[in-house]
């Protein structure tokens, strides 16, 4: 007793080692392209603003008129249910959590668009817009009124206006730093591109950066805007936006999808340009599989349609809205943009219902996954990884509160984010 009983075996140790030996640089190569989750909140929009209409109060301005739509077209629960076509059960804790939501962080990703919502103006009114916006936003970070995330967009790295974009983050960015320093939240978004040369350029950017401000090398990331042809499929057949994360040299946070520019490069007609288009579903689809694993994370795009009128019309682009968030979160987009403070309510409504229709069953599973105890489902350990991820992210955009979560799973956020893998989160 207390000894370990012997086994026979055939191989030397030599044999293991020399292996272990040989796939040292793929065990390497493999922590290094895929280091799994960031263990990082993911917000689960992007609301772009223009440059030169962002102001201190835009984001208390867009929850207030989200607020004032709700009460003119959905003023109760039942009216949005019916609208919606939420069931009974989900419309009164949907109803309460969106106007919380909206009273309180109605925004949580801002991205403040110096190109396409921006346009090409004199260079001295644009750098005025991009010192502004970084005293705004260093102001919001210090006075509390800040979303989570903020930053830029900034013009694309074609040659057209590559020294324009440049200019621009520059100011911004030392704009930040002169206020105060670089906030977490931050993020910046790199439009348009086309070859993975250009996310290179970008890194050795942010790289001259750093060192010209004596920042910690790698401190600036950005986001990658999927908008061309070219980023989906290269001439040669190669999926382009692998490259593209490879380019980024870790620094790449997001793929975002350009549901019009996208559209309109593969010549599809306007009636049709939207985020459910096979194009779109194709284009998405490789984003999915060339950033899982790597950490980068994935945006859809938006609808153009807004809700505003009467409110039979308002109800039209609310459904639509509502339709294709709920089909980008059922196929794992856990983020999208939104173009007027009209979707905020239905974003969160799609959102919440989401994560609050799965939350008993989910938990359910989760909870015999760790006791081991069985049941009519048999889940595997990817399995339980995705459970807990869908239980945080409806922890983090305020779906679900942490109280019921552990009195239905027994389990602590600590728990959740260790079997979601989002180990960086636990440092």
């Amino acid at each position: 007793m207390g000894q370990q009983e012997t086994v026979a075996t055939s191989l030397a140790d030599t044999v293991r080692e020399g292996i272990g030996a040989a796939l040292a640089e793929v065990d390497a190569d493999l922590a290094r392209r895929y280091p799994g989750d960031p263990g990082t909140r993911q917000p689960v929009h992007t609301v772009y603003v223009p440059g030169d209409a962002f102001t201190a109060g835009t984001i208390r301005s867009w929850g207030d008129q989200a607020l004032a739509m709700l009460d003119e077209h959905a003023p109760d629960a039942a009216a949005l249910a019916a609208v919606l076509d939420l069931p009974d059960d989900l419309a009164g804790p949907v109803h309460e959590r969106v106007r919380a939501k909206l009273e309180r962080e109605p925004v949580e990703d801002l991205r403040i668009d110096f190109e396409d919502g921006y346009g090409v103006r004199p260079d001295a009114e644009e750098d005025e817009a991009a010192a502004r916006a970084a005293a705004l936003v260093a102001a919001a970070y210090r006075d509390g009124t800040a979303a989570p995330y903020m930053g830029i967009r900034m013009k694309c790295m074609e040659a057209a206006v590559r020294d324009r974009g440049i200019r621009t983050l520059d100011i911004f960015l030392t704009g930040l730093l002169e206020a105060g320093g670089l906030p977490d939240g931050l993020v910046l978004t790199l439009p348009k591109v086309t070859y993975a040369e250009q996310v290179t350029a970008m890194v050795r950017l942010l790289e001259a950066f750093e060192k010209a401000r004596d920042l910690t090398p790698g401190r600036i990331g950005f986001e990658i805007q999927i908008e061309t042809t070219q980023s989906i499929l290269g001439p040669d057949g190669r999926a382009t936006v692998s490259r593209m994360i490879e380019a980024a040299e870790g620094r790449a946070t997001a793929l975002h999808y350009g549901t019009f520019d996208y559209s309109a490069s593969c010549g599809v007609s306007a009636a049709y340009q939207a985020s459910d288009h096979p194009a779109a579903d194709h284009a998405k689809a490789v984003m999915q599989v060339a950033a899982a694993g790597t950490g980068v994370r994935l945006s859809d795009g938006s609808t153009n349609v807004l809700p505003v009128g009467p409110t039979a019309q308002v109800h039209d682009a609310w459904k639509l809205h509502h339709g294709l968030t709920r089909r980008a979160l059922a196929r794992a987009y856990y983020q999208g943009w939104d173009m007027h403070p009209g979707h905020l309510p239905t974003r969160y409504a799609a959102v919440y219902a989401f994560y609050r229709e799965g939350l008993e069953k989910a938990a359910a599973r989760l909870a015999a996954y760790v006791a081991k105890a069985g049941g009519d489902v048999m889940d595997e350990p990817a399995t339980a990884k995705a459970l807990s991820g869908y239980l945080l992210r409806g922890l983090d955009c305020g779906a679900v509160d942490p109280a019921e979560v552990a009195r239905l799973t027994g389990l602590t956020r600590a728990d959740l984010e260790g079997l979601a893998g989002r180990f960086a989160a636990l440092g």
